[in-house]
């Protein structure tokens, strides 16, 4: 009979969906992308600044105890070179320190009896945290990370995850000034910025980034949320700075997150990248879906493009498209709260303001959550601010986020428009399309909405649940006087059968 022990790195539960475990199987790929002379050199220094469980110092400090066996021979000498000279980590957490220093000394205490190094005469060894403080600012926000004073300055016996990485200088973490040949880490993802049900949260893992690229060291490998490369809140310089960055040689994406992380639920998939100080040029993008990849050599910003393009094969279809030089769909789509409505008040949403019985003296129809099911509710249009034109006019209303998605391709990608008719708004729940002089223009921008083509192209750009106006940037704008099917754009924009059937696999019919 085969007794099976199982690694326990394997069977840990997350902290929390912003800071998620790695595996050991997918640090092991991260660690395969660097050069393997690396961990033949008993010079190399390697450094997690973001460590949770230890596993990547765990694994470098394996490939190290191998590659430098010739070198120095005696396994306990070559232990304590490698813990004290090699291998560096800085923790997240109180409790991740403790987890990490037991995966990588086997043991809490690095000077412990039980460590697997001799030579440390600290509790903490090469992994460090201490406690630091939030940098406030006179707008109750850090300066380092963009905390909420009032949310995250809490007691002493409590977590304040001020992560020392960008909250102090690699000297002041480890008493002196080092230089590291590679960064390597999983690092948080966010936080919550506090304050009004209009916050977002604030994402951290950029900052881990820079923080690494401002150190230089030879090679950097994270793996990050893959929203930096069409959206997220507060990340147009972190992005534009990644997609122009020709120092990144080796790019993962994964388009489910779950193909890295079964356990967690992350909207618009993860990526892990290589990138190298000295060395530039194309980027090996590999795209994984359903157990399957793709790859082209490539730079990350293609030739007028604004934004990065995750799946290989759709960068030919776009082509194509752009090629009419259409304008684009965008430019009849509203930004959030089409009517400029407004109803937030001290921080809480009060849509019940708005509402007036349905006779009321300069009363329209306002379409709000869940009216299939309530019927529609009459409001004032005293309170319409912006696109008051379109009021009396023919219009389509979609909703700015798509709860149905499917975690797997074929994708639905957008809600089910409908046409609105004259005399009608809505909340912020929906996004306006148009306006439109006629009913029959309205019904057909609907059809050409429930196109496969068209929600393709929304995919592109549409990385998490929301879809606002710039998701619609890449759909090419169509003459509204008849109705448009897929067969119709297949063959206006010369789609081959490849890249009809890439199309046709990952998008799924709208009713």
């Amino acid at each position: 009979m085969t007794h099976y022990s199982p690694d326990i790195l394997n069977c840990l539960a997350n902290l929390s969906s912003d800071e998620v475990f790695t595996s050991p199987e997918l640090a092991n790929r991260m660690l395969d992308l660097l050069p393997q002379e690396l961990f033949r050199s008993s010079k190399t220094r390697f450094l997690d600044p973001c460590s949770k469980s230890g596993v990547f110092l765990r694994e470098i400090a394996k490939r190290l105890l191998a590659g430098l066996e010739e070198q120095i021979p005696d396994l306990q000498q070559r232990i304590d070179h490698i813990m004290t000279k090699q291998v560096f980590g800085i923790a997240c957490t109180d409790l991740t320190a403790e987890m990490s220093r037991r995966t990588l000394y086997c043991t809490k205490q690095a000077n412990g009896k039980y460590s697997v190094s001799t030579v440390f005469h600290d509790v903490q060894g090469n992994l460090r945290y201490e406690r630091c403080r939030h940098t406030w600012n006179q707008q109750g926000r850090c300066e380092h990370c963009g905390a909420s004073q009032g949310e995250y300055l809490r007691a002493d016996t409590r977590e304040t995850y001020a992560y020392p990485f960008i909250h102090k200088s690699i000297k002041e973490i480890f008493k002196k000034d080092m230089q590291f040949d590679v960064i390597i880490g999983n690092p948080p993802y966010q936080m919550s910025t506090g304050g009004s049900v209009e916050s977002q949260a604030i994402p951290l893992y950029n900052k881990f980034v820079d923080c690494s690229k401002k150190l230089n060291p030879r090679y950097l490998c994270m793996i990050i949320p893959s929203r930096w490369m069409n959206g997220g809140f507060g990340l147009d310089s972190f992005r534009n700075e990644m997609l122009t960055d020709k120092h990144i040689r080796i790019l993962h994406d994964y388009l489910e997150a779950s193909d890295c992380f079964p356990s967690i639920a992350l909207t618009g998939g993860v990526c892990y990248f290589l990138w190298v100080r000295d060395s530039m040029g194309e980027c090996d993008v590999y795209t994984h879906q359903n157990n399957k990849f793709t790859h082209s050599r490539r730079m990350l910003l293609q030739k007028n493009m604004t934004t990065f393009i995750r799946q290989n094969e759709a960068i030919s279809i776009i082509k194509k498209v752009q090629s009419k030089k259409e304008l684009a769909f965008s430019e009849i789509v509203s930004q959030r709260d089409p009517f400029g409505l407004n109803y937030f008040e001290d921080g809480h949403e009060n849509m019940f303001k708005l509402f007036c019985p349905k006779n009321t003296r300069n009363s329209s129809i306002i379409y709000s959550f869940n009216w299939q099911k309530e019927g529609v509710k009459y409001a004032e249009r005293k309170y319409i601010t912006t696109n008051i034109n379109a009021l009396d006019k023919w219009k389509v209303f979609i909703s700015k986020a798509n709860g149905a998605a499917s975690s797997k391709a074929p994708y639905s990608v957008l809600s089910k428009p409908f046409v609105a008719e004259p005399n009608t708004f809505c909340n912020m729940t929906y996004l306006l399309i148009g306006p439109f002089e006629t009913k029959n223009e309205s019904e057909n921008v609907c059809d050409y909405i429930r196109t496969k083509f068209f929600r393709f192209l929304v995919s592109i750009l549409k990385n998490t649940q929301n879809a606002y106006k710039k998701v619609y940037s890449l759909v090419p704008l169509q003459v509204f006087s008849h109705p448009w099917t897929d067969e119709m754009l297949y063959e206006k924009y010369g789609l081959d059968k490849d890249e009809i059937a890439f199309i046709e696999s990952m998008i799924r019919p709208m009713e």
